[in-house]
């Protein structure tokens, strides 16, 4: 039996998926190979050697001709435990924050109903909503990246949102909004879903969790990605009962498998490691964002409270290419928003790392 043609099988694609998704590019990931990866905002410390052995024996004894429980119950216990989330919260876990995300909308909203947050911000909240078969509205911030309120306010009244989303604090930017404008917006959005993205949680000198059930429109989501635990895909969203039992009802079942299960609840137990290693990289952040200022070709150096720092040059694609050469690989979010125009963004890693990328950004200035 001969193979049928491309021709044939592309003619049978272009008739039957969906015009937006052929139109759109997938999310693109940088090829870091050989090269210092400071572009994902990742936690660069590894774990002690007897919590690696604790995982090791938890894997060891995981069940994997087995299917997952349905309640991931040592998971919750340890993660109560690490974090301040209220006793009568409910949480829901999903494979990553970027798959919760997607869940919210897709309870939430019919075809056409508004997803609202201030831009620039996570490009998810766009991407999901398109998928979802929502509408997205973006707010500009303001230059300095803080919240355009009056903007915000008359576009929450205009579109009536099923669901805004506040990422707190925010990337790309690094900013924390301001707790009390997002209260305002939190009142302003009733009876639609605000959805606080605490992604950042672990760098932040603020935190919505202890008040998730304060207001009866709010969650708040998590991830363990960026406290160090990015390669086992986990996120987690917490808030009322009512809104969780509805969540779980779109949740893919065994969408946590049983690995990432044994390996955070055993890390999560250690959770004070993951707590000083966030410290470290505050303390390192401001040693970098220092040092930025510092330097004469840097326009700007924008204040963070995130594991990143967003910096402004004049030639943003020739310092980016140029990192690039020197084997120094940051993410080049210049065209992702006017108001980004000529940023980049570095995550902040170990004191040696971090001084890797300024002596070659030096060179790379000086040419």
């Amino acid at each position: 039996m001969s193979t049928v043609s491309a021709a044939a099988v592309e003619a049978c694609v272009a008739s039957v998926v969906r015009a937006d998704v052929q139109s759109t590019r997938a999310y693109h990931v940088g090829d870091a190979t050989g090269l210092l990866k400071l572009d994902a905002m990742e936690n660069p410390y590894g774990l002690p050697e007897l919590v690696r052995q604790e995982v090791a024996q938890a894997l060891a004894g995981a069940t994997l001709n087995r299917y997952p429980a349905p309640d991931a119950v040592a998971l919750e216990s340890a993660l109560r435990t690490a974090t301040a989330i209220p006793t009568q919260a409910s949480v829901m876990f999903g494979n990553g924050s970027d798959e919760l995300i997607h869940l919210l909308i897709q309870a939430t909203c019919q075809p056409g109903d508004v997803v609202l947050s201030p831009v620039p911000t996570f490009v998810m909240y766009a991407v999901s909503a398109q998928w979802n078969h929502a509408r997205f509205v973006g707010v500009d911030t303001l230059p300095d990246f803080s919240l355009d309120m009056a903007a915000m306010l008359s576009a929450i009244a205009q579109h009536k949102p099923k669901v805004v989303f506040l990422a707190y604090p925010n990337n790309p930017t690094g900013c924390a909004f301001g707790i009390e404008e997002i209260q305002t917006l939190i009142q302003a959005a009733a009876p639609g879903l605000v959805v606080i993205d605490e992604a950042y949680a672990p760098f932040a000198s603020h935190s919505f969790m202890p008040h998730v059930l304060e207001a009866p429109n709010v969650v708040v989501v998590r991830t363990v990605s960026k406290q160090g635990l990015a390669g086992i895909r986990l996120g987690y969203v917490a808030g009322a009962s009512a809104w969780i039992s509805q969540f779980d009802k779109v949740r893919p079942p065994y969408n946590i498998n049983v690995l990432t299960r044994e390996v955070a609840a055993v890390i999560l137990r250690h959770h004070e490691v993951l707590d000083a290693q966030a410290q470290h990289l505050c303390m390192d952040r401001e040693k970098l964002s220092t040092a930025l200022k510092n330097m004469s070709d840097v326009l700007e150096v924008y204040p963070t409270h995130a594991n990143f720092v967003l910096f402004r040059v004049g030639k943003p694609d020739e310092v980016f290419n140029g990192l690039k050469k020197q084997g120094i690989l940051i993410r080049n979010v210049s065209a992702g928003h006017p108001l980004l125009a000529g940023c980049l963004r570095v995550t902040v890693s170990t004191p040696e790392e971090n001084e890797q990328f300024l002596s070659a950004l030096r060179k790379v200035m000086a040419k």
